[in-house]
């Protein structure tokens, strides 16, 4: 059995500890999403949280962990006998990204189930994750079927089974933890939500700090077992506190006073929805009873917030999660001017550390505890001196990435220069920011897919409307009724039918093919030179670009950036799901220079063949937003450059891409540039007025393919 890295040996990362044991001491939070950089040791401090929670009385030999005091009278492995009850360890259970629904939620046996009328019932990972943790790594790419899944049994507290009539359901109420690094993508608003807390994590940028990481992890790697016996009483000192902490929280007390500082909190917020006030409400009294006082303080309702809102503010598309608090300071500081907290007397310790002293391993200069003389250069568990609140993070409030493009902005008009003019490189222009973005109308890739799910183009998927049946590849998911009962009506004779009832036997099933949509491979290839570096004009081609990077977030697509200007092309951002980094390349994007839209179109022909070997499932979509001109450095002799474009074109056209082209040029005189490239690509023409999906010029279009050349004409 492998050895758990020790919860107390874990390095700095106050505010997920915090977060992770105030989820310890009260489940009633809901859970934690941890969101970060890779490589920050978020799974180690999940995995290791586990080994510190209470035991749990279950039913002996139930196989969804009912309580004795309180079993389910649904559940499958009842009725249970009274007095049956023993205690074991509280799991841990993982839920893999690649999961099917089966595993997830448990599978019926459907052959048996129509021939003998049995509820043959595998419990899933739900199943084995009721009155324990669910720990999702990379929770972000978690399938979308799945994540409604985990929004039902979350919203129920109940695992529900149906097959065609066919339905069992048990208890499924689990604490729901998380890791994800934002890069990847983000998650959907109803998932997020499902989450009590939000921590940011980074990596230290300490020496002392870093040394004592490496120092610690080499340790642990080289003896597990020898490294975390020398943690064993700063553990179980640990789990002591944590026991005494949930003793203690039935008895605190949340007053009016406090209550009304949470709410006026979540409105100044401007939360939506009332789960951020309740939650809110829960932690802060489980940070009181972590810090060992039976009454809820302003320091508690402040701590609590910054671990409850990030992630449920209300923000523009694309921006960072984090909570201003200086905002959140000013609300409190009202309260505290209007009506003056009393300081109640308070022991030597502080309010974080109740019956432990200063120096013990739950004291203020030891939070997470741990032997203080292994971090003799300053490192390790070492918090500052008492503080008058629990240790909780610095949220990002999103202003440093604004003084980011601030930056860039003055770098790059350092270099100055003018447009691009007839035959001239032209200069490079600072970076402009985009216009507000618009509601797009959808563009499809033509077809029928078998891509990830997604809410684009058509394609063949485990959900959505069911048009037609064919025998099962693999396990029985989704059972056709009435194929699998024309399958097994003419042997029912033969088979000695005498009687009710149907005799199926597994050649007899049938599953259903459904058909719902898919998330594609959207690929934008922007022109930055000189022809498109007016600022009303690039702006309004930003904006529009960012309309579209927001239609496919919301269609679950991969996204990628191509940007062309002065002599090449420039992949900014390779094929992820992080639709957020694309619109801050975006947003960051200089313009100048000459338009190479060969190596452009080029550079993404490359970018999708080595894409297609990666995930051959998932299609692609090729947009290119481009006034349709082409210019580079003069040659002597061979193509030009507007003919090395169209060659260019032809390539990606005869590679069977479906395409868009954005057509960006403007002013009363219209060269049709973009036009005749559309026409090359074999794509659908778009001009920014038509992508509005409330202009009354737009169009409804579907992509137009190789196999299609007439309609591309």
């Amino acid at each position: 059995m492998t050895t758990t890295y020790p919860f107390s040996a874990i390095v700095g990362m106050d505010g997920l500890r915090l977060a992770l044991l105030l989820n310890a001491v009260s489940p009633a939070v809901g859970g934690v999403l941890v969101r970060g950089e890779k490589g920050t040791a978020k799974s180690t401090a999940v995995r290791a949280i586990a080994a510190l929670l209470p035991p749990v009385d279950v039913v002996a030999g139930c196989r969804f962990s009912c309580d004795p005091a309180a079993p389910d009278p649904s559940c499958p492995d009842g009725p249970h006998e009274p007095d049956t009850g023993e205690a074991r360890p509280a799991r841990m259970v993982e839920l893999p990204v690649g999961a099917s629904e089966d595993r997830l939620v448990g599978a019926l046996d459907i052959e048996r189930a129509l021939s003998d009328g049995v509820k043959a019932f595998e419990p899933g990972l739900l199943a084995d994750a009721h009155r324990g943790v669910l720990y999702v790594d990379e929770v972000n790419l978690l399938h979308d079927h799945l994540i409604d899944l985990l929004l039902d049994a979350a919203a129920m507290g109940a695992s529900y089974v149906e097959r065609e009539g066919v339905s069992v359901r048990h208890a499924a109420r689990f604490l729901l933890v998380g890791t994800m690094n934002p890069e990847e993508g983000e998650l959907r608003p109803q998932l997020l939500d499902r989450f009590g807390l939000t921590v940011e994590v980074a990596a230290s940028r300490d020496t002392d700090e870093r040394v004592e990481v490496v120092r610690r992890r080499l340790a642990y790697d080289e003896d597990p077992e020898g490294f975390a016996a020398r943690w064993a009483a700063d553990e179980e000192a640990l789990r002591e506190r944590i026991a005494a902490a949930r003793a203690l929280l039935p008895r605190v007390g949340l007053g009016d006073r406090a209550l009304r500082q949470i709410a006026a909190v979540c409105a100044g917020f401007e939360v939506d929805g009332m789960r951020a006030d309740i939650v809110t409400a829960r932690t802060a009294t489980a940070l009181a009873a972590w810090a060992g006082r039976t009454d809820v303080r302003t320091e508690d309702v402040r701590g609590a917030a910054l671990l409850s809102l990030p992630h449920r503010r209300r923000r523009a598309p694309f921006d960072a999660p984090g909570l201003d608090e200086d905002k959140l300071d000013e609300i409190l500081r009202q309260f505290e001017e209007d009506e003056p907290e009393p300081d109640p007397d308070q022991g030597p310790e502080g309010p974080d550390s109740p019956d432990d002293g200063p120096d013990g391993p739950g004291g203020p200069e030891n939070p997470g505890g741990g032997p203080q003389e292994d971090s003799g250069d300053g490192a390790g568990e070492q918090a500052p001196p008492a503080a008058p609140e629990p240790s909780v993070p610095d949220q990002r409030t999103g202003e440093h990435e604004t003084a980011d493009r601030e930056t860039d902005s003055a770098r790059a008009d350092g270099d100055g220069g003018a447009d691009e003019g007839p035959g001239g490189a032209g200069g490079e222009r600072a970076a402009v920011g985009a216009a507000d973005p618009f509601r797009t109308r959808r563009l499809d890739v033509p077809g029928l897919g078998e891509g990830a799910a997604g809410r684009r183009s058509r394609a063949r998927s485990e959900h959505g409307r069911t048009t037609g049946a064919r025998r099962p590849r693999g396990t029985l998911s989704a059972l056709h009724l009435t194929a699998t009962v024309r399958a097994a009506a003419p042997h029912q004779r033969a088979r000695g039918r005498r009687g009710p009832g149907l005799l199926v036997r597994r050649d007899d099933l049938r599953e259903a093919v459904r058909e719902g949509r898919e998330g594609n491979l959207v690929l934008f290839v922007v022109d930055a030179s000189g022809s498109m570096a007016a600022r009303t004009r690039m702006s309004a081609i930003k904006g529009a670009v960012l309309s579209l990077l927001l239609d496919a977030y919301q269609r679950r697509d991969k996204v990628g950036l191509i940007t062309f200007r002065g002599a090449d092309a420039e992949l900014a951002l390779p094929p992820t799901s992080s639709v957020d980094a694309a619109a801050v390349r975006l947003e960051r994007l200089p313009t100048g220079g000459r338009t190479p839209l060969a190596a452009g179109l080029l550079k993404a022909r490359e970018v999708l063949r080595v894409e297609r070997l990666r995930d051959p499932s998932r299609r692609p979509l090729l947009v290119v937003v481009t006034d349709g001109r082409a210019t580079e450095a003069k040659r002597s002799g061979g193509p030009t450059p507007v003919e090395r474009a169209g060659r260019a074109a032809r390539m990606l056209a005869g590679d069977g891409v479906a395409s868009v082209v954005v057509d960006c040029e403007s002013g009363p005189v219209r060269l049709g540039l973009a036009g005749a490239l559309a026409r090359e690509l074999r794509a659908t023409p778009v001009t920014l007025d038509e992508l509005r999906a409330d202009s009354v010029t737009a169009l409804v279009r579907d992509v137009r393919t190789v196999s299609n050349p007439r309609r591309a004409a």
